[in-house]
């Protein structure tokens, strides 16, 4: 690579679509302008990564998005839904995996789940990311980089004109999809169940109102003897896409080659056989292809560049585990990143990342592949296969154990459990309780690192600092005369008495 610099950056974001927009907000949020660089022309135009988790929305919460992200979601799917399993739209219903996506919800969130599709999502990413002063740069493609210890140099190209710019940042994130290019170069491998089949999505319109009456619109798994995918369906009942992961007699050869033949006449022909009308009128609108696996990253982090979303874990979609795992990376990558950046935390911090985010995402690939094995092949289930946790668990019941968390629980802990179990314990997500202004606790970091006070708690410690409620402090595991550190990503850093807070801090930030 030649001489830099054209451009200089502090964090550079390789790829601009759910995960590199999420990274963008919430870099910008705590004062670091990242430039994005994105080879389309624009944000997404398929509806990818429908449905989004409590975790995720908390993060979005925290940039100022959630009742935008509402009101949209709810203009083109509804205030609910469900995930269902049927024979056929007209069939038989085989089960109700999740009869409400909210039901529980509640008492452990400020926020509902909401089903959106990321084409309708990344464009109020892409002007919050502005709006905070993020630089976005569409139609172009990184060429190639350099780390250098201290800095790191890349090259990218406007894919409109040719030209080549060459950029110096402090560090690079690599949200560049499930192939990465990025992920290739570093050496860094993948392991996991691997590829499970190459699938379809078939976007359409057809009237299915008359079998979606009565059902909440979300997730309708399709699993019969000549086709196993799922459904979604926008509020009008009259739009929606078929996902299509396997056909026919699973003993076959070709049973997971979905892709083979694309022709109109075989798209309409799977449409009608998953809604059960042979003759319904059906309009294609696109279809395409895409290869379900289950893989995580061997690595997430080498030197200067960090791995995020699909680049660090490829999973099926049963779950919708894929883009909500991607956001909360660049949630817990984001704030470490600004703080190094702005010199107000040694680099040892970004340490945590990897040891951090890395087995919870070991943890998804298991379980969104025990979810598409027991939901979209059953034949395949083995007494290895894995049993599903539930889904608070998996969602906001992560478990860290880093260089950043002071006092957690031991080795010997799962990567996630139920936020009963956790309980405002060092690594685990704080709990959430209403204050008088109508903030919950989980929004109380947003900013920054701040320190939580319980009753009759003090501290020299010079975060910004909120003394809490009797309720809240409780909630978080507070007694008298303690406090936490809650970060940005809405995690607990450490707990104890407050006398020990700047010793705490000390020892979080990594100087």
């Amino acid at each position: 690579m030649g001489e830099y610099a054209e451009l200089d950056c502090p964090a550079l974001v390789v790829g601009g679509s759910l995960v590199g927009l999420s990274a963008a907000c919430f870099l910008a949020v705590q004062g670091v302008r990242p430039l994005v660089i994105e080879k389309h022309a624009g944000t997404s135009i398929h509806p990818r990564a429908g449905y989004f988790h409590i975790g995720t929305m908390e993060a979005y919460r925290r940039i100022g998005l959630e009742a935008a992200i509402s009101e949209a979601s709810r203009a083109q799917f509804g205030p609910d839904g469900g995930i269902n399993a049927v024979e056929s739209l007209a069939g038989r219903e085989l089960a109700r995996h999740v009869p409400d996506i909210n039901a529980g919800v509640a008492p452990y969130s400020p926020c509902r789940r909401f089903f959106m599709t990321q084409q309708s999502l990344e464009p109020l990413l892409h002007d919050r990311a502005a709006e905070l002063g993020a630089r976005l740069r569409y139609r172009t493609e990184l060429v190639g980089f350099e780390d250098r210890g201290d800095q790191l140099f890349a090259e990218v190209r406007d894919l409109e004109n040719g030209e080549v710019n060459r950029i110096r940042t402090r560090y690079m994130i690599a949200a560049d999809g499930n192939r990465s290019p990025v992920r290739a170069a570093l050496g860094i491998g993948v392991s996991g169940p691997g590829w499970l089949s190459d699938s379809i999505t078939i976007y359409f319109r057809a009237d299915c109102r008359p079998w979606l009456e009565g059902r909440q619109l979300g997730v309708i798994y399709v699993v019969n003897a000549d086709q196993r995918g799922f459904f979604r369906f926008e509020a009008g009942g009259t739009r929606g896409f078929l996902a299509v992961n396997t056909l026919g007699d699973l003993s076959l050869p070709d049973a997971k080659d979905v892709s083979g033949d694309l022709s109109p006449k075989r798209c309409m022909a799977l449409v009608r056989s998953a809604v059960g009308v042979p003759d319904l009128a059906v309009e294609l609108e696109d279809v395409a292809t895409w290869k379900a696996e289950a893989v995580c990253a061997e690595a997430y982090r080498k030197g200067r560049v960090f791995l995020a979303g699909d680049a660090a874990h490829v999973v099926p979609p049963t779950g919708g585990f894929g883009g909500n795992t991607g956001v909360q990376d660049a949630a817990n990558l984001a704030w470490k990143l600004a703080m190094v950046v702005k010199g107000e935390a040694g680099a040892a911090l970004l340490d945590s990342y990897e040891a951090e985010r890395r087995p919870v995402g070991q943890l998804t690939v298991e379980q969104a592949h025990a979810r598409y094995i027991r939901r979209v092949v059953p034949e395949e289930i083995t007494a290895d296969t894995p049993e599903m946790r539930d889904e608070l668990t998996m969602e906001i019941g992560q478990y860290y154990r880093s260089g950043a968390v002071i006092g957690g629980r031991g080795e010997d802990e799962p990567a996630c459990m139920h936020p009963d179990a956790t309980q405002g314990h060092p690594g685990s997500r704080i709990p959430h309780a209403w204050l008088e202004d109508g903030r919950s606790t989980a929004d109380l970091a947003a900013a920054g690192l701040t320190l939580l006070l319980g009753q009759d708690a003090g501290s020299d410690c010079t975060l910004p600092q909120v003394r809490l409620p009797v309720d809240a402090a409780t909630a978080c595991g507070l007694g008298p005369g303690d406090a936490l550190i809650a970060r940005p990503d809405g995690f607990v850093a450490w707990r104890g008495p407050a006398s020990d807070a700047v010793a705490a801090l000390r020892s979080v930030i990594a100087p």
